[in-house]
């Protein structure tokens, strides 16, 4: 299967991202890595790269992907993304079937 990073907007293999979760208690809403992949709720895609998820941040993708109401806390995940990778390297690994914003084939 492919998906779209909400930060780069590469797409990619879904083995190759991270989906991550929204969570929530009364006053506030937090991202969490779902490693597993099949935590319930909406899911977001992202490279587990800080640059990712720095785009991601600036673009304000989570909330829209996530289709959040409130502000959302992004320390418990940007800490799992930087024990992922801790030089700060970019997606960049040389794999050749990353397509930017590939149109979409096949039926629906």
């Amino acid at each position: 299967m492919v998906r779209t990073c909400v930060g780069c907007r590469l797409r990619t293999a879904k083995s190759d991202l991270l989906r991550v979760v929204l969570a929530r208690d009364e006053a506030t809403a937090w991202l969490v890595a779902d490693v597993s992949g099949h935590a319930p709720g909406r899911g977001a895609h992202l490279h587990p790269t800080r640059e990712c998820l720095g785009l991601a941040e600036r673009r304000r993708a989570f909330t829209r992907a996530l289709r959040a109401r409130t502000p959302i806390d992004l320390t418990d995940l940007r800490r799992y993304v930087e024990e992922q990778d801790p030089g700060g390297t970019d997606q960049g690994t040389g794999d050749t079937t990353l397509v930017r914003n590939a149109p979409k084939t096949g039926s629906a």
